[in-house]
């Protein structure tokens, strides 16, 4: 090797390159690490109404570690992300010393049970809330079930003015719904949005008018369907009527009164003779 001098050459060449680029690279780590590109500015972008400037704040002063070149943007993001009502976080700089958040918020659409909330699209979050917002109950694996068919079942009914408290779906996939007027409408498993367009039809049109109130309607009837008054009252089946038909309103009977007996009627007593007794 140290008779080849082209070889000691090319070996001499590299050494310098390599010393030329560990050089480069202390120079551009001592640069960027000193103090003179701070973040002056952290710029929040986004409708927010739950994520207040304390949070940020805090979030500002724990997490962002570092300059405008050495912050962790990565970690920057999963700690913004860790707010309670954040669904989406970007992070990105912008020179020469601003740092740009977007966040999106969730929008609570209702409860999931007492365990959490559900957003516009589907998905849980935890996050603490006193709106007044209707429930959805089932299976772990039906909140985006539940989410969509809420929406769907809101439109039919907002026709007859009728607001959902509670959507619940069983683990059959039967479907049943509350009122917030404490209504309790059992759908079924099938064709739940045509049965629900019927009901609300006759809702408007007739039941509405009665002044009579309805703890119960079990719409799983073919061609109609049964409502219940309050207090475990008998149902009035509309079972093979159409759902716009409503039973003939009951005629109240009046009891005919009861004459006084005269006082000079007297009963006569009544004697009994003697049995004689019989032999055996």
């Amino acid at each position: 090797m140290w008779d080849k001098p082209r070889l000691l050459n090319w070996f001499a060449n590299l050494l310098y390159a390599i010393s030329v680029v560990l050089m480069l690279y202390a120079l551009v780590f001592v640069v960027v690490h000193l103090p003179i590109f701070p973040l002056r500015e952290v710029k929040i972008d986004g409708q927010l109404a739950h994520v207040n400037r304390e949070q940020i704040k805090l979030i500002v002063a724990k997490h962002l570690k570092g300059n405008f070149f050495t912050l962790d943007l990565v970690k920057a993001r999963d700690a913004f992300q860790k707010l309670p009502w954040a669904r989406e976080v970007s992070v990105r700089r912008r020179w020469p010393d601003k740092l740009e958040v977007a966040i999106e918020e969730h929008q609570a659409l209702a409860r999931w049970g007492n365990i959490a909330l559900v957003n516009t699209h589907g998905e849980l979050f935890q996050a603490a809330t006193d709106a007044e917002l209707p429930v959805f109950y089932g299976p772990g694996d039906g909140v985006m079930e539940v989410t969509k068919s809420y929406g769907s079942y809101s439109q039919i009914l907002n026709k007859a003015y009728i607001r959902i408290a509670q959507v619940t779906l069983s683990p059959r996939r039967s479907w049943e719904i509350k009122t917030n007027k404490g209504l309790l409408i059992a759908l079924g498993r099938v064709d739940m949005d045509a049965r629900l367009n019927k009901f609300a039809g006759a809702y408007q049109s007739t039941l509405s008018q009665l002044n009579v109130q309805v703890a119960y309607a079990d719409l799983r009837y073919p061609n109609g369907f049964a409502v219940r008054k309050p207090a475990g009252l008998s149902a009035t089946s509309a079972k093979q009527m159409p759902a716009k038909e409503l039973p003939n309103k009951a005629v109240p009977i009046k009891p005919a009164p009861i004459k006084p007996v005269p006082a000079a009627i007297k009963a006569k007593p009544v004697t009994m003779a003697p049995a004689k007794s019989a032999r055996v």
